[in-house]
């Protein structure tokens, strides 16, 4: 093998033109994962073994050029910058001191064991054995889609694990920029002072100026690639920061993903546009280039080469299963929840892969070739047992899970988005694309109906242009959306037709100002008359900034809302645009109803940042307009009249949404209910509770009628909702 490597290198690379290069690169990023996947190898591991292959080590078809090293740089940091943007900051919130606890484990014993192998069994001197240390004590979630599989990724014990690789992976490069300052023969105390200082103010701008610049930008620039642009400049300018400082650029991309983690929604057309350009260009890139860097000779070519791979892969395999059989036995005391734990925390991949990378660097020259190629054998073997133990571990927990009662309505039907305004197009969208249910395929519908009458053709080829720009916004998400253009001569028939035709479980309607000034207690006619027409949830949305750009979502939600049937179904919906958006949620109830929210969203919804308000007189909802910001949504939770949650008083809050809350973005929120609307009567049972069924009289309607008179007039002096 040796004498055809240096056959192959003395001939030079056998494709030199650019053209030819770049296609072979991107039949290489094809292929890969297409074979491997066959043999459940990761593709991260394929790409590596393809770069193996192509490199000069290998076949010698491609030379590692600049190309290779600019793309590479760029990979690298778009892997840092994914980790900290998919972290869910609710979850570090709630979980953040077991995250901690964990992440101290899963850190601190891969890093005294690697340090005393490094140093005392493979003769390292004490910065390399601290770079390999380092290496064995960071690890990176490569097998958490098989937790998605399973359905557990809003489980304690995944956030948990999440928390604490965010923990190992910002300590593992913290320490390894404190080792490459070390290697300086000039530093001093005053300069280690220093770089403290450099680092305390580089962080506090990052987690202060990032989030206020991004919402100001993507509040006021809707076009998809000047968002995607301005994205990667703040990536950049933090990783050029971090390195100015003295520290790594990958630890600055990490760290502008933690910043702006919130204003990016994880299934928003923002964060598609990312993750496909990283996955498919400059991540592949990275690890073929790295595959390129190994000397297959060398791995299996001396019993010293064999040593450290055999050493590396134990201690690095044993360390992270201590952690998590310890981390264990202090809390969980789980077995299966131990697997879990040490199938996401033993997988090591693109942190060891930067740390090498700094390490074999010759500036810095603190590794020797030996412990790059025993770093890609522990990256394969690794990836491979992580995957086996993470499947068993999220199977047993799932099988054995106790949860709430389903929601009986939430994963039925169709999401229907009907729109009229132009500029409503993109945040009605998102909001959808938000609430959606992503188990059930093909789950958006638009819609738009132009009255058929002389005007018809130019509003119908209007609605035609606004049903294309919203299916570019959901496709820029990666989500499918069918779209219906109708002429009607009465335009809620017509979404109340398409409703029924295409089983919608849910629809979005543009709440119009000009309507709802116009009467007392009108939402205008077409909302009105949908409402009055269907039993299904209806959502009246007026946005006045992009959801991914909101700090809060103010709920406030009637008395006896847990009585109707889709009070788990829209508890849901925004439980999962809180979880998206990543911002904080404050709800305002009654204490009864309060219990239920609160225990839903403990069983199913733990990280969701959540507060919670009593809230028994109505009056009170004005208040909150000297609270509301430019950042932030009212949701009010209201019901159609004759069921169990309804109030006289509802009706007077189209006009105190146009009057107090005319600059907020706000969502009148209807949920589902039995039967129709118009023959469906709400009745008190002699416990108190109400019963809703339809009336089997015309008697029963007229004392229902006279019921319903009473309560608003008791009513009308406790103002409860």
């Amino acid at each position: 093998m040796s004498i055809l490597n240096a056959i192959l290198a003395a001939s030079g690379p056998l494709i030199t033109d650019p053209t030819w290069s770049f296609f072979l690169v991107l039949v290489v990023i094809l292929l890969s994962p297409m074979l491997l996947g066959r043999l459940r190898i990761p593709h991260v591991i394929g790409l590596i073994l393809a770069g193996i292959l192509i490199g000069q080590y290998g076949f010698h078809l491609l030379e590692r050029d600049r190309s290779f090293e600019l793309f590479g740089q760029v990979g690298i940091y778009f892997i840092m910058f994914l980790a900290g943007l998919e972290l869910d900051m609710g979850s570090v919130e709630k979980y953040g001191a077991r995250g901690i606890q964990f992440g101290t484990l899963t850190f601190g014993i891969p890093l005294v064991l690697g340090y005393m192998v490094a140093h005392h069994m493979l003769g390292y001197e004490v910065l390399p054995s601290l770079l390999v240390s380092c290496i064995l004590s960071s690890h990176t979630l490569v097998s958490f889609p098989i937790v998605g599989r399973y359905g557990m990724g809003r489980h304690k014990t995944v956030v948990v694990s999440v928390v604490a690789t965010a923990f190992a992976t910002f300590a593992a490069l913290l320490l390894l920029a404190l080792v490459v300052g070390m290697k300086n023969p000039d530093t001093t105390w005053v300069t280690w002072c220093l770089f403290f200082l450099r680092f305390a103010l580089y962080v506090a701008f990052v987690v202060v100026a990032y989030p206020r610049l991004g919402r100001w930008f993507l509040r006021r620039y809707d076009d998809s690639v000047m968002q995607f642009i301005f994205v990667m400049a703040l990536v950049f300018f933090s990783a050029a920061l971090a390195d100015y400082i003295g520290l790594e650029g990958l630890l600055g991309a990490f760290l502008a993903g933690l910043a702006i983690n919130r204003l990016i929604p994880q299934t928003g057309p923002l964060m598609n546009r990312i993750e496909f350009v990283g996955n498919a260009i400059f991540i592949p890139y990275f690890l073929i280039g790295v595959g390129m860097m190994i000397d297959v000779s060398v791995l299996f070519g001396s019993v010293d080469s064999l040593r450290v791979i055999v050493v590396m892969l134990v201690v690095a395999t044993l360390s992270k299963w201590l952690a998590a059989w310890l981390m264990s036995a202090l809390t969980v005391r789980s077995r299966d929840a131990m697997w879990l734990m040490f199938g996401l925390t033993n997988a090591h991949a693109a942190g060891a892969l930067a740390i090498v990378m700094v390490g074999t660097d010759p500036k810095v020259n603190l590794m020797d070739p030996l412990v790059l190629n025993g770093t890609i054998v522990v990256i394969l073997f690794s990836c491979i047992i992580s995957s086996f133990a993470t499947s068993h571990g999220a199977r047993r927990l799932a099988l054995s899970d106790t949860t709430l009662e389903e929601n009986r309505g939430s994963y039925h039907g169709k999401c229907l988005i009907t729109f009229s305004q132009d500029s409503q197009v993109d945040v009605m969208t998102q909001m959808a694309i938000l609430i959606r249910n992503p188990y059930i395929p093909d789950s958006l519908m638009g819609l738009t109906v132009a009255y058929d009458d002389e005007q018809g053709e130019n509003q119908h080829r209007r609605g035609r242009v606004l049903l294309e720009k919203a299916q570019k916004v959901a496709a820029a998400a990666g989500i499918s959306m069918a779209t219906i253009n109708r002429m009607s001569t009465n335009i809620a028939s017509a979404i109340l037709h398409t409703m029924k035709e295409y089983e919608a479980g849910e629809v979005i309607v543009c709440l119009n100002d000009r309507d709802t000034g116009m009467a007392k207690s009108s939402l205008g006619n077409i909302i009105d008359n949908v409402l009055s027409g269907s039993h299904r949830e209806v959502m009246a949305v007026r946005a006045i900034v992009p959801p991914g750009t909101l700090r809060k979502i103010v709920v406030v939600v009637p008395q006896k809302a847990e009585y109707e049937v889709g009070f788990y179904k829209w508890l849901e919906h925004l439980c999962r645009m809180g979880e998206q958006i990543g911002c904080r949620m404050e709800f305002y109830a009654h204490p009864d109803t309060m219990r239920y929210i609160q225990g839903y969203m403990e069983n199913k919804h733990p990280n969701v940042r959540a507060s919670f308000t009593v809230l028994t007189q109505w009056k009170k909802l004005r208040s909150l307009a000297n609270t509301m910001d430019e950042d932030q949504m009212l949701v009010v939770v209201t019901a159609r009249p004759g069921f169990i949650s309804y109030s006289a008083q509802f009706e007077i809050l189209p006009q105190w949404l146009s009057r107090y809350f005319s600059n907020t973005s706000v969502v009148l929120l209807y949920p589902d209910q039995w039967g129709d609307p118009l023959d469906t009567v709400s009745i008190f049972a002699p416990n108190g509770r109400a019963i809703t069924r339809k009336p089997r009289s015309l008697a029963e309607w007229a004392r229902h009628g006279w019921l319903r008179l009473m309560e608003q007039g008791t009513d009308d002096k406790s103002n409860t909702i």
